[in-house]
């Protein structure tokens, strides 16, 4: 059910799966849905049969009370319009409370839904995850799962209703006339021999549906992210195009899906027509017979529409219930898309506090169905070194910091902390000796004191501050407009890049790990505060071991060791002064050109 492209695997489609075989595992996954359903079913049933009390008791108060054989019997009547004043009260109740339990079991279990799909979101590699658009991802644990709210809260009560009603509708027509009955039955036999095929048809058209709507979705959400870039290179047009190509696309794919619904619905409309006119004729003619009374020949009129009614709703109901299988496919394709890094939880190995030794055990890393990115890699860390990680753009450098992190895991061989594999290691032990600066800190929408406390989520204001002086950055941090309270903008857009470094910094600080990864915190930053941020980097990295994956050589200048990978295989290694003097190489070819880099006048 799962595809594999060169950036990784991809999410679920879940296409393959039939209606009943979505609907069960959906189940499934959310137990909630069935708790009570018998109760709520037996008030069904109950709600069902309360609507033909009514015909029957008109069919009783004109047969039996107007034109009985002594004439008109007023008690029985008034005993008739009580036993229907009590079928109405009785059904009325029922539906309350069958409405009531069936809208908590699909809240309770869609909202178990929506935490496991987001929950196993997270689990998901990196790697998984950016092989699909972050709108049609956001779309399948938000919309789709709206749409299915929508059918089991609205569509799946009248289909529980429509089902039953039916079929008291119909045992109670073949009690009164099994003729009448069999004219309906025939006037409805050309929708229902065809509900298979508009079923199969509907699904394949909402399952377009579902996934345009993603499309849509990542199509007018990323320009938003993205506006800076699209108003700097003037590609408003261009974006609207894409914008208004996706919209057509969407709206295209919901008319080839509506009009399978018109066509089951006007086929529903024409059925129930000639059921009509059916039993008006037919009920006549036995009228004239003899063989049926005028109270039956009201009361069946009173049945044809219990019958007729939910049966036209039904082609309304299959569309719903199209869309929203469709939906509970996608979601399904999430929670069936294996977690690549599987945490070991309690069974898993806890890291020693301190800093880490780390060790290469033969490591090789591809992305699927792609090449090797690194070959047989072989090395040890010894615990508290400065190592710097360099290479040209492509050589594999930066899928160490991934492999250390275990944002992935190698295709052959072990990374090692400490001796442990880091597959044997307990998430939570890992994350609290492991901690990754990315080149570009992502930042929420929030204070800085709030982006700050990833690191520690349980810190207080005191204890950012006291990181805050530990790293020299006190006077910045007074410095800001509102201090720590600082609202830092959706992904951090109210800072300059340089001060999105700092917070990160502050937060990496705060976790307090025992091995940094970084990588080139100080790649991007203004130029005013590449000095504050190194600085800062110095005391963050004091006590600790930390791997830099350098873009800029005044890193590798400053580390204890220098790393140098070349084609995804490391081709040197030692301090910087050694490996600069070692002409042809590798590091002093690298080296040299970001001398002249540097050097080279501007202007």
């Amino acid at each position: 059910m799962s595809a594999t492209t060169e950036q990784g695997t991809r999410f679920d489609t879940g296409e393959d799966l039939a209606p009943i075989e979505t609907i069960r595992r959906g189940l499934a996954v959310s137990p909630e849905l069935k708790d009570g359903l018998r109760l709520t079913l037996v008030f069904a049933v109950v709600a069902s049969f309360g609507q033909v009390i009514i015909p029957i008791a008109v069919q009783q108060t004109i047969d039996r009370g107007l034109r009985g054989p002594g004439g008109p019997d007023v008690s029985f009547v008034v005993l008739m319009g009580l036993v229907a004043a009590l079928g109405i009260v009785v059904t009325s109740t029922a539906s309350y409370l069958m409405t009531s339990r069936l809208f908590r079991t699909s809240e309770r279990g869609l909202a178990t839904l929506r935490v496991k799909a987001f929950r196993h979101v997270h689990d998901l590699p990196l790697l998984t995850q950016n092989t699909e658009r972050r709108g049609a991802l956001v779309s399948r644990v938000t919309t789709d799962v709206d749409q299915i709210s929508q059918f089991l809260v609205f569509g799946g009560l009248i289909f529980v209703v429509s089902i039953g009603q039916v079929l008291v509708a119909t045992i109670v027509m073949v009690a009164y006339s099994w003729q009448l009955a069999l004219v309906v039955w025939l006037a409805f036999a050309p929708l229902f021999l065809s509900i298979r095929w508009f079923q199969r048809k509907l699904t394949a058209a909402y399952a377009v549906v579902r996934q345009q709507v993603g499309v849509m979705l990542s199509a007018i959400s990323e320009p938003v992210v993205g506006a800076e870039v699209v108003r700097s290179y003037a590609v408003e047009r261009r974006t609207q195009d894409r914008i208004d190509t996706s919209i057509d696309a969407f709206k295209s794919a919901s008319i080839t899906a509506q009009r399978y619904t018109v066509v089951s619905f006007s086929l529903g409309g024409l059925s129930a027509g000639l059921a009509n006119a059916g039993v008006l004729v037919i009920g006549v003619l036995l009228g004239f017979t003899g063989d049926m009374t005028s109270g039956t020949v009201l009361a069946f009129a009173f049945l044809v529409t219990l019958f007729v009614g939910p049966v036209q709703m039904g082609t309304q109901i299959l569309t719903d219930a199209q869309n929203a299988i469709a939906s509970w496919r996608r979601v399904i394709g999430i929670l069936e898309t294996p977690a690549d890094l599987v945490d070991p939880g309690s069974e898993g190995e806890v890291l020693p506090r301190g800093p880490v030794d780390i060790a290469f055990d033969d490591v090789t890393f591809a992305y699927p169905a792609g090449p090797p990115v690194l070959h047989d890699v072989t090395m040890a860390i010894d615990a508290g070194t400065r190592v710097a990680i360099v290479g040209e753009t492509g050589s594999g450098k930066s899928t160490f910091a991934k492999l250390l992190t275990r944002l992935m895991d190698p295709t052959a061989g072990r990374v090692l902390l400490d001796g442990i594999d880091v597959r044997d290691v307990a998430a939570a032990s890992l994350r609290r000796s492991v901690v990754l600066v990315p080149q570009e800190g992502f930042l929420f929408d929030d204070t800085i004191t709030a982006n700050v406390r990833y690191g520690r989520l349980d810190a207080t204001e005191a204890d950012i501050l006291a990181s805050a002086e530990e790293l020299g950055l006190a006077d910045w941090v007074a410095g800001l407009p509102r201090g720590l309270a600082t609202r830092v903008g959706q992904r951090g857009e109210s800072l300059s890049a340089g001060e999105r470094q700092l917070v990160a910094l502050l937060r990496a600080h705060l976790a307090d790990p025992d091995l940094l990864v970084l990588d080139e915190a100080t790649s991007a930053v203004d130029p005013q505060l590449e000095m504050r941020i190194g600085r800062a980097l110095e005391r963050l990295m004091s006590g600790r071991t930390s791997v830099t994956i350098a873009h800029r050589l005044s890193t590798a200048e400053n580390a204890d060791e220098v790393v140098v990978v070349d084609r995804g295989r490391i081709v040197q290694r030692g301090p910087h002064a050694e490996l600069v003097t070692q002409s042809g190489s590798v590091y002093a070819g690298l080296h040299a050109s970001w001398v002249a880099q540097r050097t080279a006048p501007t202007g």
